[in-house]
């Protein structure tokens, strides 16, 4: 059975550790430290946090970009979990929680190779707003979602 957790604000060490570990397992790219300044830094963070007992094999991450306007900024699932509903599931907790807490603009960003992460957005209401395209990187896609006036 699936457990699901949320975190307003900073993250405790403990939860922060176990979320940077599992971050680095599914994704390369900054330093552990770098993004632990980056979660640190986050205005309005909240975090969702997926665990099989107590192991946590999923999550998603976001802050407020400015007023109204949510960014949903890191997340993923084990591989050995995936197609279960659990990125699903806390794509929908998110959604639910922005629209409660007066959020009515959700932005994320992805790139192709991700492919079911991109899928996942387009399903659940995101449009493809733009791309950034930096020589030599591969490019990013924008999505954005406007969220109804009206908490579900």
């Amino acid at each position: 059975m699936i457990r699901y957790e949320a975190q307003e604000g900073p993250l405790p060490e403990r939860v922060l550790s176990e979320l940077l570990r599992l971050h680095f397992q599914l994704f390369t790219g900054d330093t552990r430290e770098a993004l632990a300044e980056e979660i640190a830094q986050a205005n309005g963070l909240y975090t969702l946090l997926a665990y099989d007992s107590q192991q946590l094999i999923g999550f998603k991450m976001g802050y407020r970009r400015k007023t109204g306007h949510f960014y949903s900024w890191l997340g993923g699932v084990l591989s050995e979990y995936r197609k279960q509903g659990i990125a699903s599931e806390l794509m929908q907790r998110q959604h639910s929680w922005c629209q409660q807490n007066g959020y009515h603009t959700i932005r994320t960003q992805t790139m192709n190779r991700w492919r079911s992460m991109l899928i996942l957005n387009i399903r659940y209401g995101f449009d493809v707003v733009g791309i950034v395209a930096t020589p030599g990187q591969e490019p990013k896609i924008i999505l954005e979602k406007r969220l109804s006036d009206t908490p579900k």
